[in-house]
């Protein structure tokens, strides 16, 4: 499938959940395939931490001829969340009343807020029907989102995440954070391009690899060797280089904002129980779990599933945690693609009016 890339600016104000209104949005997206005459075959992919617009890059297993995507006739989009730092409004963005970047102004916000950036562009681009929303991670946290707060939405597929965030994932986003407010060039998030708290983004990372993989894998890849030329161990050389990686693409208030949306992720925050929130939802809802992850453990994922009416869990198994599902593909590809065949995804099924 050949992706087509876009950029649409709001002009309406738009308010977060924390009550700071924004005069106007820009939201940097990307497409693939075209609407049907009823303008409801769409499907949102939504990305995850450190993911962009470019879905077929990093989900590219769903892409391939012959994967799910491109047999479905679908129209696919995928935009970059809110307070993104690769084209949607964010704190790299313009603040009009100072003409320089948002940087440490840039406000709080919360999963509910991107998903209402993302409905504000499927209202821009006519879409009166979403067969399914999917992500990982944060973007899994977004689809499941979508389905309580958009009744165009007929099926949602959550991966790799729980009905809230839960006190050890709060924790390992704090200490990153901790990382970045620590290295003297964070100056609170108002920096220059020459002066970027590299070193602290940097460590942040590093932490979350470490929970984005498993000791087993960790074993299998560097065991105890030395990199060649270095007097460093070879796991040591990976995650510096990870480290790197990310500093020389991503902005550190950026990263900040976004663990903070994360940890904002609690579906039944001012709506009631969860009991009463999920018992609302009735579309058909795939939750997949991956057995070897350690940031967002499989009781998460089965605990989501149970309590959805129309939901069920299905595993992934992979010695590569948290990231298999940006890799498994085989596996992901055969779970969605029967869950889509069992399901009737042409109308509307037993959907509640959308939660605020």
């Amino acid at each position: 499938m050949t992706g087509t890339s876009h950029r649409v600016q709001s002009h309406n104000p738009f308010t977060t959940e924390g009550g700071f209104t924004f005069p106007g949005i820009e939201i940097d997206y990307k497409t693939w395939g075209e609407l049907n005459g009823k303008r409801d075959n769409a499907v949102v992919i939504c990305h995850a931490l450190t993911g962009n617009a470019a879905a077929d890059e990093w989900f590219s297993g769903l892409f391939v001829e012959g994967g799910v995507l491109a047999r479905g006739g679908y129209f696919v989009i995928c935009a970059n969340v809110l307070g993104s730092c690769y084209g949607t409004t964010g704190p790299l963005s313009i603040n009009p009343d100072t003409g320089k970047p948002w940087g440490g102004s840039f406000p709080r916000i919360t999963i509910r807020d991107m998903v209402n950036v993302h409905r504000r562009l499927l209202d821009h681009l006519g879409v009166n029907g979403v067969a399914f929303t999917i992500g990982g991670s944060m973007g899994g946290m977004q689809a499941l989102e979508f389905g309580l707060m958009d009744d165009r939405v007929r099926a949602i597929v959550p991966i790799a995440m729980g009905k809230s965030h839960s006190p050890w994932a709060i924790g390992i986003s704090e200490a990153q954070r901790r990382a970045i407010y620590s290295d003297p060039n964070w100056k609170g998030g108002f920096y220059g391009n020459g002066t970027r708290p590299v070193q602290g983004i940097s460590a942040a990372r590093m932490m979350a690899m470490i929970t984005y993989r498993t000791s087993t894998l960790f074993n299998e890849r560097f065991g105890r060797n030395p990199q060649e030329g270095s007097d460093i161990f070879q796991v040591e050389s990976y995650l510096n280089y990870q480290g790197e990686k990310l500093a020389g693409r991503f902005d550190a208030v950026t990263y900040v904002r976004l663990t903070q949306a994360m940890d904002s992720h609690d579906i039944s925050r001012g709506r009631g129980t969860f009991e009463e929130v999920f018992g609302r939802l009735r579309i058909p809802a795939l939750i997949v779990g991956i057995d070897s992850d350690v940031l967002y453990p499989v009781d998460e994922q089965k605990e989501l599933a149970s309590l959805l009416p129309g939901g069920r869990y299905e595993e992934i198994t992979s010695k590569y945690g948290h990231d298999a599902f940006l890799i498994e593909f085989g596996q992901l590809q055969q779970l969605l693609g029967t869950f889509l065949q069992s399901v009737n995804l042409t109308t509307h099924i037993n959907h509640p009016e959308a939660l605020d």
